[in-house]
């Protein structure tokens, strides 16, 4: 099969990965011949907060960070989105201005999708209709998830949750360091603390032999025992 066939919606693996996989051939097809494939630099942003949205970005390469700027200016990493995400799907399907921003860690590749086709499938397929409901049920799990560890769990035990999320999600480089490299600043805002705190914090776990750094490098040396600070053992 040659690549621009596999570029093609009713092609593409990905949607299996999300709430396209509900759409029929048809609604594929279309989607695809109207769909536009972009780029984005690391350090660009595919929206910004409050951006009223044309469509939809479906992730084929690379990652972003979706973040929030507080009342007070900070920055809040709410969620970091790779290969099968679907970004802005909430914002077109309520016809709302973004809740949060998107900008690439690394070089990315999209697809945008046409509001258009998110709109008409959602009113002729009753499956489409009801995946997209149960992943936005999802995603607001994961916020109640989010809030809750906030407000119960130490930052010691954010970073270790963050640590091991990185490690799971993403894995190793060929030296084993956690393959996203984020920068202090970006770590400090997914835990929700000050980039102060967290470079304390950090340079506790590398004395206590949890990790090993270099540069903006991490090693997970001691997977059990994050774990086990994860559940308020240590």
């Amino acid at each position: 099969m040659e690549n621009r066939d596999l570029n093609r919606c009713e092609n593409c693996i990905i949607r299996q990965m999300h709430s396209f996989r509900a759409l029929r051939k048809d609604e594929l097809k279309a989607m695809s011949d109207s769909k536009e494939t972009r780029q984005f630099k690391k350090g660009e942003p595919l929206f910004k907060e409050g951006d009223r949205l044309a469509g939809v970005f479906c992730v084929r390469n690379g990652i972003s960070k979706l973040s929030k700027i507080s009342d007070n200016g900070k920055e809040q990493i709410v969620k970091l989105a790779t290969k099968g995400e679907i970004l802005g799907q909430r914002s077109v399907i309520t016809s709302e201005q973004t809740n949060l921003s998107a900008t690439a860690l690394e070089d990315m590749e999209v697809c945008f999708i046409p509001k258009s086709h998110i709109e008409n499938s959602l009113h002729d397929n009753p499956a489409f209709t009801n995946a997209v409901l149960k992943h936005m049920a999802s995603e607001l799990k994961i916020a109640d998830d989010t809030i809750v560890n906030m407000a119960q769990k130490t930052v010691r035990q954010r970073l270790a949750e963050v640590l091991i999320y990185l490690h799971t999600n993403f894995g190793t480089d060929e030296d084993g360091y956690l393959y996203l490299q984020l920068s202090r600043s970006d770590i400090a805002d997914v835990v929700g603390t000050a980039t102060e705190l967290l470079i304390r914090t950090l340079t506790n776990f590398r004395k206590e032999g949890l990790i090993i750094t270099s540069g903006k490098r991490i090693k997970i040396i001691d997977n059990k025992l994050l774990n086990q600070l994860i559940q308020g053992h240590s």
